[in-house]
């Protein structure tokens, strides 16, 4: 049960942790993007070495450093994401009343970029084992990556919790592309799929012995690939899954403007007051 148990609450924790981290990083001020940009890069890069080196063993130690170097891998790609340094060509809100392919193509452009540095990542990240004999960081990274563009395609089809709160400021336009419904045709086929391939792993663990390194191997792709399933379905579900992560936005700086206060009019009493009022002053009516 060690093999199983210990590993799946470890996913857990570093998939929940990961993520808050990087909503956290993206909701602080912008003067600190360019040092979390920075810090997180020499992260990704120090988590390909780990991939590379961790692939010629297939220990328990290797097995676990391998899944976190592809979590982290992974975590670089949203953080240049939502903090704006890499996004797309279309920095701008959707144009009222886009609808059909055109829509969809409009929200295309706003992650084109992204994504494209997320698929030369995943390039690096295979690169990295492929001469080895532990592939489960490059698994990893995979299933996110696909359960993650699925659920952003469903978002913009339209599904019942959108969560656009979590986005900055400056992603706000984001939030124009998404559409509110309460499911879409794509995302029964998005469940399924994942579904499928989830059991087929569950029994492929059950009916099968396993050495430890595989035992592990089996229940970090079961679980990650579980939990993006679980994620599909807080999207359409009513369930306020955004409180797990609420944590995560209280760097964000709420800047009320003041309203003006209007002083009263100061008369200088120096000044020789009209000559009617004079006038009528004079005559003992005041």
């Amino acid at each position: 049960m060690i093999h199983y148990g210990l590993p799946t609450l470890y996913v857990l924790f570093v998939w929940w942790f990961s993520t808050g981290a990087v909503l956290y990083l993206n909701n602080l001020p912008k003067r600190t993007y360019k040092w979390s940009v920075l810090g997180g890069t020499l992260v990704m890069l120090g988590s390909l070495y780990g991939l590379y080196a961790a692939s010629q063993s297939q220990t328990v130690l290797a097995a676990y450093v391998s899944f976190t170097c592809g979590l982290l891998a992974w975590a670089w790609t949203q953080l240049t994401f939502y903090t704006g340094v890499i996004t797309g060509p279309r920095k701008t809100a959707c144009p009222p009343g886009c609808s059909g392919p055109r829509h969809l193509w409009h929200a295309a452009e706003t992650c084109l970029y992204h994504e494209a540095s997320a698929a030369l990542l995943g390039v690096a990240v295979c690169f990295a084992t492929l001469n080895g004999t532990n592939h489960i960081g490059s698994w990893t990274y995979t299933v996110i990556w696909l359960m993650h563009a699925s659920a952003k395609v469903n978002a913009v089809l339209g599904v019942r919790n959108l969560n656009d709160h979590f986005f900055p400021e400056h992603l706000r336009y984001l939030s124009s592309f998404l559409r509110k419904k309460p499911m879409n045709l794509l995302f029964p086929v998005s469940i399924t799929v994942s579904t499928a391939f989830a059991a087929a792993l569950v029994h492929k663990a059950v009916e099968m012995q396993h050495s430890p390194f595989e035992a592990l191997a089996l229940t970090f792709s079961i679980v990650i690939l579980t939990l993006g399933i679980i994620e599909h379905w807080f999207l359409v579900l009513p369930i306020p899954a955004e409180a797990l992560w609420n944590w995560s936005v209280r760097a964000k700086k709420v800047i009320v403007k003041p309203e003006p206060v209007r002083l009263p009019e100061i008369v200088d009493m120096t000044k020789s007051a009209p000559a009617r009022l004079r006038v009528v002053a004079s005559r003992g009516d005041i």
